[in-house]
């Protein structure tokens, strides 16, 4: 009997010892700008484990994890016709390429400054692109509903955002929002997104349902990234003119507290516990860390120009990316230090993890 317990008892702690290694058994997708393509990296090994390629200055990246796809936006501008159709998937027959980029049959409003851009939609699985949607203008930022409804998008040039159907891939609407639209951040709602808009000092609060703005919230001089915490209805973003962070209540719109950062801050995340706000300095080659609740400052130099960054999921590592050079850091977040260092191609932007 002690013989036969002590054998349960060692599957019992292996079957946890295999829950535990599971569920940090991350991938961090990382969009790689002038190369094109997207590495997928892993996080145990800290090595790349393959690339989906043909995605042309992909810029912004956005994960639908039930459904297993990337969503993939390019931040450079085409030409429509001929170009569209020199970017048909291969294997695709010109029928469902055409069927593929039809018209949309619902309403949008006025579209941008007429420029379009390529979303990209890619099958985890397999790397195959399955749809490629044309959105009017360069894509900055992109953002899946909570309830993967829809992907969101970002055109600083055309003043709006866009609203993609990830059941149908079709563009659903061009809604705008204001001067230079950068960032997407969710509350708790589902139909509800948050954009900051650069240029005018403002976020704005878009019902996605109805296709409106509701609401601009006052923002500093250029808002730009952000990150919302749900449980606290709080929203933190980075004013990059003013070198600070603002901390935003959603139910009234106030601005709670802003904390001074200094230099040109680009990046953001907030720690697992909710209770650390990470932010890269570009212009001053530093992470700074921030205790939300004594207020208090420090920071870690990263050279050079440490510039997009994202917390690598059930772990208590953040992924930073360089501006300057085809490197991306992994750093700890216990004692602040890299480590590892991820060779990468192109340029490092909006990187995601999947768990």
């Amino acid at each position: 009997m002690k013989h036969k317990a002590i054998y349960h008892l060692l599957v019992a702690t292996s079957a946890l010892m295999a829950l535990v290694e599971t569920s940090v058994a991350q991938t961090i997708y990382i969009p790689e700008g002038s190369a094109t393509s997207v590495a997928v990296v892993d996080f145990k090994s800290k090595a790349i484990v393959r690339r989906y390629s043909d995605l042309e200055a992909v810029h912004g990246l956005a994960i639908a994890e039930e459904k297993q796809l990337l969503i993939a936006g390019s931040l450079s501008e085409i030409e429509t016709g001929d170009a569209l159709k020199e970017r048909k998937p291969a294997g695709m027959s010109e029928e469902d390429h055409a069927a593929h980029h039809a018209p949309s049959t619902t309403q949008t409003s006025s579209q941008g400054d007429g420029s379009k851009s390529l979303l990209s939609v890619v099958q985890i699985e397999t790397g195959d692109i399955l749809r490629r949607i044309e959105v009017p203008g360069g894509v900055h930022h992109v953002a899946v509903t909570p309830d993967e409804r829809f992907a969101v998008v970002t055109h600083p040039s055309g003043g709006g955002i866009s609203v993609v159907n990830l059941s149908s891939l079709q563009l659903e609407a061009f809604i705008p929002t204001g001067n230079n639209p950068n960032y997407l951040a969710f509350g708790s709602a589902a139909d509800t997104v948050y954009v900051s808009n650069a240029g005018n000092g403002t976020i704005s609060e878009v019902d996605l349902d109805r296709r409106i703005v509701r609401r601009n919230l006052l923002a500093g001089t250029s808002p730009e990234h952000m990150i919302a915490d749900p449980s606290s209805g709080t929203l933190y973003a980075v004013d990059t003119g003013a070198g600070r962070i603002i901390e935003l209540n959603l139910k009234t719109g106030e601005a709670l507290r802003t904390f001074d950062i200094g230099g040109e801050i680009h990046a953001l995340a907030l720690s697992p516990d909710r209770a650390k706000l990470v932010a890269t300095v570009t212009s001053e080659g530093r992470l700074a860390f921030l205790d939300l609740l004594s207020g208090e400052l420090s920071s870690q130099s990263l050279s050079p120009a440490p510039y997009h960054l994202t917390l690598v999921e059930n772990t208590e590592s953040v992924f930073v990316s360089s501006r300057a050079e085809s490197v991306v850091w992994s750093i700890d977040l216990n004692d602040m230090k890299i480590s590892e260092e991820i060779a990468i191609e192109g340029e490092g932007h909006q990187m995601i993890s999947l768990p």
